[in-house]
């Protein structure tokens, strides 16, 4: 059984940051290896229902795109960053036309074909390019072929990354688990890029697949890169409520069409909350929603579009359609139950405008990382655009330097002389199902000092635990995940606890305002390994 493989480039992570940058890669004849922790399609892309968001309509506008980003990100947002990735919106939707992607069109006035723009909340503009309201299938798939297709690329799936190997404050490889063959391999390349989403289920109610335990962040923390602004949880306020929904998303783009939030006797309830009602944006829907549930002792609020035509609604959006309908839900005859979930992670590892990490040949792209565009709350549908601009930027920057470096040789392979196999499985999901449970009730969509210090303890407790059982035993994908995400839960809780004022999706009864006495800033973790790269 081969133990040993060398690439150019290493990409964890299969979803659209992850193929995007090991395609355009491969296009300068570059050896790439592309590990995905379940099937390729097991990612968050392939979930992602809204879109993409890029200026296309004549009334619209790059300032205006802009300004919406900054509004949303509630005074975070790096300005320059976000002004390059709106930039780059037309440019990114046109290369995913290259690759096969199909998007929604409609015809004009005039007679003409044109691309179907949504509006989704916090933005002033219909500007969201989707594929009805499957768009991350689209996209997903179609970057999936071209990579099949590929010579330059290998496609490795069932593959979680343990840890990853640092020589000298350079990242040179990682160990990596094939949890098919039960079998830990190591990986040497040139450079190592951290594709691999987000941390939502670290909740206990996510819209997110099971794949989002915040491995890649988890790692990059202890090889010794900073993260920042963890504190930031997006909750989709709109997830299937039903037994068997098994979190299924209602689009941002139902109320973006028209769609009501409604009490369970019928009435609205957003204008109360914010002038633009259901198109406000996510952290103020949320909230609100939470806040009528919790004042009311309900367990849910309805999204209702049956006002609309029903071929209507069935066009617009036949996956939620069909969806609802198997759990007996006809969203062109009632209103679906709904709740909010988390959904997306805002913060991540700390990246430049290139996505270069701390450490040197580390890169980071996609949810995993913090690049300063979604600042305090992420704008609906600027995710993929920033996984698109930002695979292009790592994979400029790659190129230029994959020339100057070398090959590491003789990396260590694993060593798991020292362990046997548990007879205790039980200890990981109880752990599992604890942790997702005390930081949803305790660092969920409202907070105080009190629940953060709750939850703190709680992690102490676990982390103990879980360091000893994986000291004891070999290494399972269900360990692995475990282990990797009660570090990020105290990297939340943590940056949670630091900031001491309601901004975006932070939001604490202790202090609900703003903290008017200083500028804003950004929360950053260093840890203790951690040495700036020369």
């Amino acid at each position: 059984m081969k133990e040993n493989f060398s690439f150019d480039v290493l990409v964890v992570g299969s979803g659209g940051a992850g193929l995007t940058l090991a395609l355009k890669l491969a296009d300068a004849r570059t050896r790439v290896a592309v590990l995905s922790k379940f099937a390729l399609t097991s990612g968050s892309t392939y979930y992602a229902q809204g879109g993409i968001s890029a200026v296309f309509d004549a009334e619209d506008s790059i300032e205006s795109h802009l300004n919406d980003t900054l509004d949303s990100g509630a005074g975070l947002c790096d300005e320059e960053i976000v002004r390059l990735t709106v930039n780059h919106g037309k440019k990114s939707i046109d290369w995913l036309r290259e690759q096969g992607v199909m998007f929604t069109e409609e015809q004009s006035i005039s007679g003409e074909t044109k691309l179907h723009l949504n509006r989704e909340g916090g933005h002033s503009h219909r500007r969201v390019v989707h594929t009805d309201d499957a768009t991350g299938k689209a996209v997903s798939l179609s970057l999936i072929e071209r990579a099949q297709e590929n010579s330059y690329i290998e496609l490795f799936e069932h593959h979680n990354v343990i840890d990853l190997i640092i020589e000298n404050n350079r990242c040179v490889g990682a160990y990596v688990f094939n949890s098919l063959q039960q079998h830990v391999k190591t990986f040497a390349a040139k450079v190592i890029v951290l594709a691999t989403g987000g941390a939502s289920k670290a909740y206990l109610y996510s819209t997110n697949p099971q794949s989002s335990t915040g491995d890649g962040m988890a790692v990059a923390w202890r090889a010794g890169c900073r993260v920042s602004n963890l504190e930031f949880m997006q909750f989709h306020p709109t997830c299937l409520y039903h037994p068997a929904g098994q979190s299924f998303l209602i689009s941002e783009a139902v109320r973006g069409e028209g769609g009501r939030l409604i009490l369970p006797d019928g009435s609205e309830f957003m204008h109360h909350f914010d002038e633009r009602a259901e198109l406000a944006p996510r952290d103020i829907v949320a909230r609100a929603i939470d806040h009528e549930m919790k004042k009311r002792g309900i367990e849910c609020v309805y999204l209702d579009i049956s006002h609309k035509p029903a071929p209507f609604i069935r066009e617009h959006f036949p996956n939620i359609y069909q969806q609802c309908l198997q759990f007996d839900i006809d969203i062109t005859q009632q209103p679906i139950p709904v709740v909010p979930a988390a959904h997306y992670t805002c913060g991540g590892v700390l990246t430049d405008n290139f996505a270069r990490t701390d450490i040197k040949n580390l890169y980071a792209v996609g949810e995993v990382a913090c690049t300063g565009l979604h600042g305090a709350n992420r704008m609906a549908s600027n995710s993929l655009l920033e996984c698109l601009v930002f695979a292009e930027r790592a994979s400029e920057d790659i190129k230029q330097k994959l020339t100057q470096l070398s090959m590491p040789k003789n990396l260590p392979l694993w060593d798991e002389s020292q362990v046997i196999d548990s007879d205790e499985e039980v200890v990981v999901s109880h752990n599992w199902n604890e942790l997702r449970h005390f930081m949803w009730d305790y660092v969920g969509i409202v907070r105080t000092d009190k629940r953060l210090n709750r939850a703190m303890n709680r992690v102490e407790l676990l982390k103990k635990e879980i360091a000893q059982y994986y000291q004891d035993f070999r290494v399972t994908s269900d360990l692995l995940e475990l282990r990797n995400l009660v570090v990020v839960a105290e990297l939340i809780i943590r940056c949670a606890q630091e900031r001491k004022e309601s901004r975006g999706l932070h939001y604490t009864l202790d202090y609900p305002n703003l903290d008017a006495s200083q500028p804003a800033k950004n929360t950053v973790l260093t840890p203790k390994n951690y040495r700036k790269s020369d």
